[in-house]
């Protein structure tokens, strides 16, 4: 079997293999978060001009909430690719299909050149995005997750997620710096475009930096041994149904939050009268605090395990759902600051960390890109696209009032808090060193109890829990 031996990870190999995926992850969400912060400052307005402001506002958000819709069906196609060809081809791919994307979203005319047509041509570019990045999170983590040492992979493939609440930050300082720079009419006749038609760059490094990553090690072993599934799709739902459906309820909790904490939470601010630059403010401090925290959580789910992090940050995440409306409040930096440390910074990376060694360790090495893709894309679908839209037509409903939002909220979490009971444990230290499913040839990794299946099968060991 060619590849690392049992047993040991070459350190230079494992530290590209990081960089590569936590640097192509920051390029495409750069692409995917780019369009909401633009669908919140400018697009209503060169877009959807004729429309009533806040119809126009809504008209922007659900464009972008079509490109979640279409990450599900990038979740399947590129999952089927990257379990038949292999991980890296798959990352490749996506991260040009969405950078492109972005970068043409630059040169679209507006509403006032070509009216309708223009928002038109905007929701097939986001579907598009939407595509992309539905094969781009799975196969990254993956990429990592399979190139770490067994010990230490809730700590390594956690890095994968600093990709998101890092693009998150990026889009939103070059908007804010834009704005500051240039008066309105200018920003709203071209300087809006600007970040669009920057991602090229972004794209460019992050496909430089990923052709020179090799396949991971676990997919070349499961070629090797002709484990390679023919039907992924098929396999994954004929024997990995509870891991399938107990993983996507389970995605709700932290899909739900980031938007309810990012997002909603301004939007509440700004429509009751409160001050949502306070929001914002804090948003990006707790964002910060994040972005040390999620490796800091990986390396705990190394020691205590995937579950009992995931599923106490989750019970965080619902015990906070009113107090962030009252701190919204209180209109005091202080107060929103110390929620939003509690509850982004801590509590949704506390349920984002372990997701990257968890998902992962729930499926066999020949299902492993189709397991992790389905049920990270479908659970962003359900829980995180249509969120900002439901919960903004929940407080028209309640005409101001947070009650029906937090309910909604709420429900999402209990759904993960559920599933994660009903799951099973992943982590090699607290199963004896033996993995939950197949896991051949890599990091000294113990294979699930009875012979590793070369057919990509269902080992006992995922059986017992």
């Amino acid at each position: 079997m060619s590849g690392t031996p049992a047993g040991t990870v070459d350190p230079k190999t494992l530290r590209k293999t990081v960089g590569a995926s936590v640097i192509g992850t920051i390029a495409e969400y750069y692409d995917f978060f780019i369009y909401g912060t633009a669908s919140a400052l400018v697009f209503n307005q060169i877009f959807f001009p004729e429309a009533d402001p806040l119809v126009g506002t809504l008209a922007a958000f659900s464009t972008y909430a079509v490109g979640f819709f279409a990450r599900p069906l990038g979740g399947l196609v590129w999952g089927h690719i990257g379990d038949r060809l292999g991980r890296k081809k798959a990352l490749v791919f996506t991260l040009l299909l969405t950078g492109l994307g972005t970068f043409a979203v630059g040169l679209m005319p507006t509403y006032e050149q070509i009216g309708m047509w223009a928002a038109v041509i905007l929701v097939v570019v986001r579907l598009i995005q939407g595509f992309g990045v539905g094969g781009e999170q799975g196969g990254a983590v993956l990429l990592t997750a399979e190139a770490s040492p067994q010990k230490r992979r809730g700590f390594y493939a956690s890095f994968v997620q600093l990709g998101s609440p890092v693009a998150y930050l990026i889009p939103t300082a070059l908007f804010a710096g834009l704005q500051q720079w240039m008066d309105e009419d200018a920003f709203l006749a071209w300087g809006w475009r600007v970040p669009f038609l920057l991602s090229i760059v972004v794209v460019a490094v992050g496909l430089y930096i990923r052709s020179k990553v090799d396949e991971s090690e676990t997919f070349k072993a499961a070629r090797e041994r002709k484990a390679e599934s023919h039907a992924p799709l098929r396999q994954l739902f004929g024997q990995r149904r509870r891991e399938v459906v107990g993983g996507f309820f389970a995605k709700f909790v932290e899909a739900a939050m980031f938007p309810f904490y990012t997002i909603f939470l301004v939007a509440y601010a700004d429509n009751n009268g409160y001050s949502s630059g306070l929001v914002l403010e804090a948003v990006i401090i707790a964002i910060l605090v994040e972005i040390v925290m999620i490796p800091v959580w990986g390396h705990i789910t190394d020691r205590i395990g995937r579950r009992p992090v995931f599923l106490t940050l989750a019970v965080l995440n619902l015990l906070l759902i009113v107090p962030a409306f009252l701190a919204v409040q209180t209109e005091n930096l202080a107060v929103i600051t110390a929620l939003l440390v509690v509850g982004l910074g801590l509590g949704h990376s506390g349920t984002y960390a372990p997701q990257a060694s968890f998902f992962p360790e729930l499926f066999d090495s020949s299902v492993r890109y189709s397991g992790v893709s389905v049920v990270w894309q479908f659970g962003a679908m359900v829980a995180s696209g249509p969120f900002t839209v439901v919960a903004t037509a929940l407080l028209v409903a309640a005409d101001g009032g947070f009650w029906l939002v937090a309910g909604y909220t709420a429900l999402l979490v209990v759904c993960s808090i559920v599933a994660l009971v009903m799951l099973p444990e992943t982590a090699p230290a607290r199963r004896g060193g033996v993995e939950y499913a197949s896991w051949p040839a890599l990091g000294g990794g113990v294979p699930a109890h009875g012979a590793a299946p070369v057919d990509g099968g269902t080992p006992a060991a995922a059986k017992q829990d």
